[in-house]
């Protein structure tokens, strides 16, 4: 932990260093995973001594979302094209989006001026290691381009004209109920949200297993989790644990898990949980499993369980792997 915060501040004396020399950065070098980043574009003078008369900007993968802030004086234009991957953004599939940013205007050389837009940060981008934004600044006769990007490892102040950075860090773990880390991916099949999916380890030779998460309908119609299937287990299925009486017990939901409309339902050890039948293989604490889970009207969507130790599952509800049966 000390060497990262060992790192971040040291790309911050950089960022710093970096503003010294009068190259372009952003206000705030920082921002989080799953949260929307206001980049602040800080341009501290022209070409040579040139006005400068356009500022575009190129957004690089993992920042989606984009919304550029008009100025006073300067025209505004976008162009869009497809990302390289899918992203989840409130419930929708995001394939698409702004790539390209461009200010076209009137900076004089010994003037300062900031250029902003807006930008959700995904998980593509990985905390503890930074982004760079290509930015060119065009004038009469020439333009200066911030494009280069360092290798890894690399100073950036060592670069002459290094492309503006932004540090990535972790996004803060959600608190209470229905929330979860936001670290974690999100899956979507239709107008559900699925998030924090986690199963427990088992025992050595356990028969069943226990997987949860939240599940967040963001459409008008509800909908039930009604099943799936997984290689590493015999048969799926949705169940449900409550008190009868002094005892807890637990069945199976012959009709599935309705996931009302507009609602959101947590799937935890103790309650509403699917539960893997006839494993085939142990879980270990560390794996990713997939999994596929089927939605009564959404369809099927396939997901990775992270595999959390009984002593996790424990603080929070029943270890479903100590159980030999369902019933």
């Amino acid at each position: 932990m000390q060497v990262r915060y060992f790192s971040l501040a040291l790309f911050a004396n950089v960022i710093a260093v970096t503003g010294a020399h009068a190259h372009a950065t952003f206000e705030t070098p920082q921002a989080k995973v799953d949260s929307y980043y206001k980049a602040v574009l800080k341009v501290p003078h022209g070409c040579d001594g040139q006005a400068t008369l356009n500022v575009r900007v190129t957004v690089p993968e993992g920042l989606i979302a984009i919304k550029p802030m008009p100025k006073a004086g300067w025209t505004l234009e976008t162009s869009s094209g497809n990302y390289t991957q899918n992203y989840s953004l409130h419930g929708k599939q995001v394939t698409s989006g702004i790539r390209q940013i461009t200010w076209t205007g009137s900076l004089e050389s010994d003037h300062y001026d900031e250029f902003v837009f807006q930008a959700r940060v995904t998980h593509a981008l990985k905390p503890g290691q930074p982004v760079h934004v290509p930015v060119v600044q065009t004038c009469a006769n020439g333009s200066v381009a911030w494009t280069e990007i360092p290798a890894d490892g690399q100073d950036p102040h060592g670069l002459k004209r290094p492309a503006p950075g932004i540090m990535i860090l972790a996004g803060s773990s959600g608190h209470g109920a229905g929330h979860t880390s936001m670290e974690q991916p999100n899956f979507t099949v239709g107008d559900l949200v699925i998030t924090n999916v986690h199963a427990g380890e088992t025992i050595p030779k356990a028969p069943v297993a226990g997987g949860y998460m939240v599940i967040r309908n963001n459409g008008s119609e509800s909908d039930f989790l009604i099943g799936g299937e997984a290689e590493f287990s015999g048969d799926v299925e949705i169940h449900e644990m409550k008190m009868d009486g002094d005892i807890m017990k637990m069945r199976e939901l012959a009709d599935g898990l309705e996931i009302p409309a507009g609602g959101e339902v947590m799937l935890k050890p103790g309650g509403y949980h699917v539960m893997f039948m006839k494993l085939t293989e142990d879980l270990k604490e560390g794996e990713s499993r997939k999994a596929t889970l089927t939605f009564k009207n959404a369809g099927d969507v396939e997901v990775e369980f992270g595999v959390k130790s009984r002593k996790d599952l424990m603080s929070h509800g029943m270890d479903h792997s100590k159980h030999g049966s369902s019933n």
